[in-house]
C-alpha cells in the first residue's frame, strides 16, 4: 500500500507539472511522456523495493521497534539511492543539454520522474509504511483473537531464522 501511494505520488507529480507547463508553454503529453511515465515508475519501484527489503532484512535481524528499523533502513539504502539517481540525472541533463529537440520533453518528463521517484521512495513510501504499521498493527488483530498474550508489545514483532513471525516471547508459526 505505501509503495503504491508513493507511485500515485510520482505518477501525480509529473502530471501536474506537465499540465502547467502545457497550459503555459503549449507542451503536450505524447507517447514519449507515457513512455517517461512508465520509466519514472518503473525507477520508483525499484528504489521502494530496495528500501522496503532492507526492512525486512532489518526486522529479522534486529529486534528493535519498528520505527528504529525503518530509520535504520533508510539511512544505510540513502548513499545508494542518492548514488544511482544522481548518475542518472547527470546523464538526462547531458541529454537535455547536448540532445536533440524531439527527445527534450522525454529527457524533461525523465528528470522529473526520477527526482520524484527518488524522493517519494525515501522519504515517503517507508514513512507512509510506518503509519501504515501504526495503525493497523497485526498485534491489534492478534490481540482481538485472542492468539497473543496481552504482554507484546508492537515493537516485539522479529522474524526467527525460520522466517517465522514471533511476537515477543510467544511465537507464531
Amino acid at each position: 500500500m505505501a509503495a503504491v501511494i508513493a507511485l500515485l505520488h510520482d505518477t501525480l507529480v509529473m502530471l501536474g507539472i506537465f499540465s502547467i507547463l502545457g497550459h503555459f508553454f503549449n507542451i503536450e503529453i505524447d507517447s514519449l511522456f507515457v513512455t517517461a511515465v512508465l520509466t519514472a515508475i518503473g525507477f520508483s519501484v525499484h528504489d521502494t523495493i530496495v528500501v522496503f527489503d532492507r526492512i525486512r532484512e532489518n526486522l529479522k535481524r534486529y529486534n528493535y521497534p519498528f520505527e528504529v528499523i525503518v530509520n535504520d533502513s533508510i539511512v544505510e539504502t540513502l548513499a545508494r539511492s542518492l548514488s544511482t539517481s544522481l548518475t542518472v540525472i547527470f546523464t538526462l541533463l547531458a541529454l537535455l543539454i547536448f540532445g536533440g529537440e524531439t527527445i527534450r520533453i522525454f529527457v524533461f518528463a525523465l528528470l522529473i520522474g526520477i527526482f520524484s521517484g527518488t524522493f517519494s521512495s525515501i522519504w515517503i513510501a517507508a514513512p507512509v509504511l510506518r503509519m501504515i504499521e501504526q495503525i493497523a498493527s497485526p498485534l491489534g488483530y492478534l490481540h482481538d483473537l485472542g492468539l497473543v498474550h496481552r504482554d507484546v508489545k508492537p515493537g516485539n514483532i522479529y522474524f526467527d531464522a525460520r522466517d517465522d513471525m514471533v511476537l515477543g516471547d510467544f511465537g507464531l508459526a
